[in-house]
């Protein structure tokens, strides 16, 4: 079965829940899902369906790269598991923690420096690096 046939659900799911810039591409066994989504729960949907097919994430035949939208001034929601962010000094985890963020707090987003680390302000007007994988956008 060609990968994309597998996949068939979720690159349907991804097209009818507005990502945009959707690159689908197989290489080497491997599918790859490129994109931006609209919004969290959307990246949420693409990973429930992902995991409809494939229980577990055990094939290790899709790379699901699709990153939430986000402009500076943005609002975002911190959806850690249960525990504080931490909001660092420079864009990875080997830089000082300058504050944190708490649990579905709202922060604002101040620049993307890349799909893995966001510059972002509290309330309280700490400014730093967040892992983007525990920020949510808000409307």
């Amino acid at each position: 079965m060609a990968l994309q046939d597998k996949y068939k659900e979720l690159i349907d799911t991804a097209n009818a829940s507005g990502v945009t810039n959707l690159q689908v591409r197989e290489q080497d066994n491997i599918l790859y899902i490129d994109g931006s989504a609209p919004s969290g729960a959307v990246k949420d949907k693409l990973w429930d369906v992902y995991n409809k097919i494939d229980p577990d994430y055990r094939a290790g035949d899709l790379v699901l790269n699709v990153d939430v939208s986000a402009t500076p001034g943005d609002k975002a929601k911190v959806t850690t598991d249960s525990s504080n962010l931490n909001i660092r000094k420079g864009p990875g985890t080997d830089q000082p923690i300058l504050g944190k963020a708490a649990h579905l707090e709202i922060v604002t987003l101040v620049s993307k420096t890349n799909d893995q680390w966001w510059l972002i302000r509290t309330d309280k007007g700490v400014e730093g690096y967040a892992y983007t994988q525990y920020l949510t956008p808000v409307s």
